[in-house]
């Protein structure tokens, strides 16, 4: 009977180590390092075989994620966050000469992926392009005619995700 030995680098089981943890506020067991006769380390929480020595690791810390659904009379809501006093604040003036300079710089896209697209759709002659001299093989023009689709549906969706965004805009 074979037996499986995994190895992992110390990171790796630090890391396993700490996600399996979870939620777990505070943990605290001893760790040893052992190394059989092949020289394969193995991390465990006994060190009563041979070859095996403790392991002194930092403390672990840990946080909670963002705020969690609170039931108040049978019903599910969010807890209101609020914002940090420190928390940089933006006036009015600022954020509307960033939005406005966001809608600029969107709108310069959409022109150009509209530009584009035209010319995709010319060149692809619905369907139809004309031959290149590097295309005697009728399977080489298909391939283009292929990939000339696949660009004009990629340009259609650029155009629908930056219309998107630009009707989000205030």
């Amino acid at each position: 009977m074979k037996r499986l030995m995994l190895r992992f680098s110390p990171g790796f089981l630090l890391l396993a180590a700490v996600s399996m943890l979870g939620g777990v506020a505070h943990a605290e067991s001893d760790v040893f390092l052992c190394v059989d006769q092949n020289g394969v380390k193995e991390y465990k929480n006994t060190g009563d075989t041979k070859g095996c020595k403790r392991v002194s690791l930092p403390p672990l810390t840990v946080t909670s994620g963002g705020s969690k659904p609170v039931r108040e009379g049978g019903a599910v809501s969010k807890q209101a966050s609020s914002t940090p006093s420190d928390f940089p604040k933006v006036d009015n003036g600022t954020q509307k000469t960033r939005d406005n300079d966001r809608r600029q710089i969107l709108q310069d896209e959409l022109s150009k992926e509209q530009q584009r697209l035209a010319d995709l759709k010319k060149d692809y002659n619905d369907g139809t392009p004309e031959r290149q001299g590097n295309e005697k093989n009728y399977a080489k023009y298909q391939d283009r005619v292929a990939s000339m689709k696949e660009d004009i549906s990629r340009s259609e969706k650029n155009i629908d995700a930056l219309n998107r965004e630009l009707s989000n805009l205030k």
